[in-house]
């Protein structure tokens, strides 16, 4: 009897798991999340943007092998900045809608960091 009493107990604490992982978040916490995001991400893009021009102003020259690598770490910044932002906004959706959401955002993000790679190759 202790034994299937331990496993509905189990099973009741998974499924509580399971449904609580594609709800919406409040709307003012989805505001903050948002708030945090666009700030992050703007930083980080700043800071990918700042070692791009540095490198530019070192080698004077507009384009070489390293500002083609900064470059794709700008591009790479700014995929990820907006996926987070996606991301943050999909927590206001629930249940599958979110789920397609968060998917969609990670497809963007990967369609975005696979064209910054073909840039990056010499052609």
């Amino acid at each position: 009897m202790r034994h299937v009493n331990s496993c509905i107990s189990g099973l009741a604490a998974v499924m509580f798991l399971m449904t609580g992982c594609n709800r919406a978040e409040p709307p003012a916490e989805v505001r903050d999340d948002l708030a945090d995001a666009q700030r992050d991400g703007a930083e980080q893009v700043a800071e990918a943007q700042a070692d791009l021009a540095q490198d530019r102003a070192q080698s004077g020259e507009a384009f070489n092998e390293s500002t083609a690598e900064n470059r794709y770490e700008l591009r790479v910044a700014e995929a990820d900045a907006d996926r987070k932002v996606a991301l943050e906004q999909c927590e206001a959706l629930a249940g599958s809608a979110q789920e397609a959401c968060k998917e969609s955002a990670e497809a963007q993000f990967e369609l975005r960091k696979t064209e910054a790679e073909r840039e990056r190759r010499p052609m």
